[in-house]
């Protein structure tokens, strides 16, 4: 059963995808958000009033935070590596965070451009627990795309 017109999206299954290629299934994807200036300028009007008028301005770049179970995907581990040692030229990379259905269909796309992890933290670690380790990993980008 497919989403019907009106339905709104549940928290399921998101991807990230680098360069159009899936790299890593995330649990949890926070801080996205796209942003541009307000240019704000006051004129009179030609009955002689204030008007006061706002016009979108320049956008921001922007960051998010994804976390990710601890897992081997070498092409994400790569990533972060080259983004952490700051290897720019091969870092900056364009990605995709897919929001996927319950039948794992992409339904919505945040494509990022010039992308770079520019943080990255681990959960805690105690021994004898069993519960799983994750990483946050901070993206930074200079262009965000809704699709």
């Amino acid at each position: 059963m497919s989403l019907q017109p009106g339905d709104a999206l549940t928290s399921h299954n998101f991807g990230l995808q680098i360069d159009g290629v899936m790299v890593e299934y995330l649990a949890e994807v926070s801080g996205l958000s796209l942003e541009q200036d307000v240019i704000e300028y006051q004129q009179v009007s030609a009955q002689g009033k204030p008007i006061t008028k706002k016009l979108p301005g320049v956008k921001k770049a922007g960051t998010c935070t994804v976390v990710r179970g601890m897992t081997q995907s070498v092409a994400f581990n790569t990533w972060i590596s080259e983004s952490i040692n700051g290897v720019m030229g091969s870092a900056r990379k364009n990605a995709t965070i897919m929001v996927m259905d319950y039948q794992n269909n992409p339904v919505k796309r945040y494509n990022m451009r010039n992308a770079w992890c520019s943080k990255i933290d681990t959960s805690t670690v105690k021994a004898g627990e069993a519960s799983a380790l994750t990483e946050t990993v901070t993206i930074t980008f200079e262009e965000l795309v809704i699709e």
